[in-house]
């Protein structure tokens, strides 16, 4: 098995409040990380902050937090805040996230994603010093902020990076790159443009059941077709209908417990460092899943 397994978080139908021994079960059972998301659920940091006061021995990543949708200070605040909560345990994840969260949900214009997500990578990095900042940027500019509490221990910030450019850039100025909506065959290219020695994380959905239509049924309907929106404009009618089998079978692991696993370690096997996966249960109780996708099983 890879050095780390992880899980995404919080879980559907579980309370935050409820969390606590869920985490303690994921340590027991041999998962070392736990990566939350900031999409339309809970936010990014509050899972995790959960997780960093109650199980000390998860490792905490967040893939990923949209570089529009808070100010800079207040963003190297908030990553600050849970570097010191976890020290040496909390990973960042930075991205651009997509119009529809951006634009349509915060009211915020979407203009030269690359560049927001770029400056902000490097605003971070020189707040971190606890040196007085002022910042000028294509994105936006920062006068004479200094953090009063900077982490002793810096955090690693990855991008989240599927194309090129944004790949190259979180190989020479992150520490790593976040996958998301590939398949294990497409790794290795990623890798590539990376570069070496860069941690890797990626999001892997998996639906463990070895009923192919139904899990094809649900991957549409609950993965892919968010996706499809986000890059395509908002037809999930359309998307649903227009997705093909292998491509769903691609990015949305199926069929047994050991199946999934198996497949989740060839993403490891062709360069991902930090497998996260987003289980969606389907004709199996969660806590189930969770044991069953454990590495220790």
């Amino acid at each position: 098995m890879p050095a780390r397994w992880g899980i995404t978080i919080p879980f559907d139908g579980v309370t935050l409040a409820e969390h606590r021994e869920w985490y303690r079960e994921l340590a027991d059972l041999g998962y070392t990380d736990v990566w939350s998301a900031e999409v339309d659920g809970a936010d990014g940091f509050t899972p995790l902050a959960l997780a960093a006061a109650w199980e000390p021995r998860l490792h905490l990543g967040v893939a990923v937090t949209p570089a529009f949708t808070r100010g800079p200070a207040l963003l190297a605040q908030s990553v600050a805040a849970m570097a010191e909560a976890a020290p040496g345990r909390f990973t960042f994840g930075l991205g651009a996230s997509s119009s529809p969260v951006v634009q349509r949900w915060n009211g915020i214009p979407y203009v030269r994603p690359y560049e927001r997500t770029r400056d902000t990578l490097r605003f971070l990095r020189q707040a971190f010093t606890g040196e007085k900042v002022s910042f000028e940027s294509q994105s936006f500019s920062v006068t004479g902020y200094r953090m009063a509490r900077p982490p002793t221990e810096a955090p690693e910030i990855l991008l989240g990076a599927l194309r090129p450019g944004m790949l190259r850039l979180a190989g020479e100025e992150a520490d790593g790159a976040i996958l998301n909506w590939l398949a294990a065959d497409d790794v290795a290219t990623c890798a590539k443009e990376v570069g070496p020695g860069k941690q890797l994380a990626a999001r892997i959905f998996v639906v463990p059941t070895e009923d192919e239509a139904t899990a094809r049924a649900v991957g549409r309907r609950e993965e892919l077709a968010p996706m499809w929106a986000a890059w395509a404009g908002g037809d999930r009618k359309g998307a649903l209908q227009v997705i093909p089998d292998e491509v769903t079978d691609a990015l949305v692991l199926h069929g047994s417990f050991d199946a999934c696993r198996e497949q989740v370690q060839a993403y490891c096997e062709a360069g991902v460092t930090v497998p996260a996966m987003a289980v969606v249960p389907f004709g199996v109780e969660l806590r189930d899943a969770i044991r069953g996708l454990a590495p220790a099983a």
